[in-house]
């Protein structure tokens, strides 16, 4: 029998490292930012190796973990989600908010590889994270698809399109980018993109500020994301990346 108020202790398996250092910027859905990658670090804890034994043989896996940036203290049981524009609010509890009554999450990720011996505990590298830089894993589970996917599913309030808006590189961003990441190793170009298409900007900003609208053109945002400093306006209807520059 449940027992109002139980409590119950986890302690962090690992954390995950990640390009985003900034709330701001971050995917709000995993895979919607295919190029990001992240690592997955776990204690260096000889069970832990030995419990990961076999996950090479899956193409995904989840990551249970812990929103440590937001807490559960000031959780209110409704929200408006950004996937609405902030104009109409739902139960958190039907939401993927992270202001939740317990402050966990969780995130289906592609594996790229696994580093059995890397130093400091095994390394899952994966692709697609919506994570913020060291954020505490509590669990991870293979993925599997006739058990997670189901195809008939009705995504409720959030089923409508995800929209994008189109990326334009200055010259002097593009050049950045090439100079920054010449091998294209870290794909710097293509995640600048994955983040910006999908709007980046708080419910209250889209509001204020419309792509659409030419009133609009010109307000100037930025983010930080591989150690650079993106910097963007609203341009005819698109983002525009006029710079990449050094984080102060």
């Amino acid at each position: 029998m449940q027992k109002h108020g139980e409590k119950f202790e986890f302690s962090a398996v690992g954390h995950v490292q990640t390009p985003f250092h900034d709330k701001f910027g971050i995917p709000r859905q995993p895979g919607l930012a295919n190029p990001a990658k992240g690592i997955i670090k776990l204690l260096p804890n000889p069970d832990l190796l030995t419990a990961i034994r076999s996950m090479e043989e899956f193409s995904h896996l989840w990551i249970v973990f812990v929103f440590h940036e937001h807490g559960g203290k000031n959780w209110k049981p409704s929200i408006r989600p950004p996937r609405l524009g902030g104009n109409r609010k739902v139960g958190v509890l039907a939401s993927r908010s992270p202001h939740r009554p317990n402050p966990i999450g969780m995130s289906a990720v592609k594996i790229e590889k696994i580093d059995f011996d890397a130093k400091g505990g095994p390394e899952i590298h994966v692709h697609g994270v919506d994570l913020l830089d060291g954020t505490p894993v509590l669990d991870i589970k293979p993925y599997i698809p006739y058990a997670d996917s189901i195809p008939e599913a009705n995504a409720g309030w959030a089923s409508d399109p995800i929209e994008r808006t189109d990326v334009v590189f200055s010259d002097e961003a593009e050049a950045e980018i090439k100079k920054r990441d010449p091998s294209n190793e870290k794909n710097l170009r293509s995640l600048i993109i994955s983040i910006l298409e999908l709007d980046p900007r708080p419910a209250f900003q889209k509001r204020q500020d419309p792509i659409t609208d030419e009133k609009s053109w010109g307000q100037k945002y930025g983010f930080d994301i591989l150690g650079c400093d993106v910097k963007y306006e609203i341009r005819d209807g698109h983002f525009y990346v006029y710079a990449i520059m050094d984080l102060n």
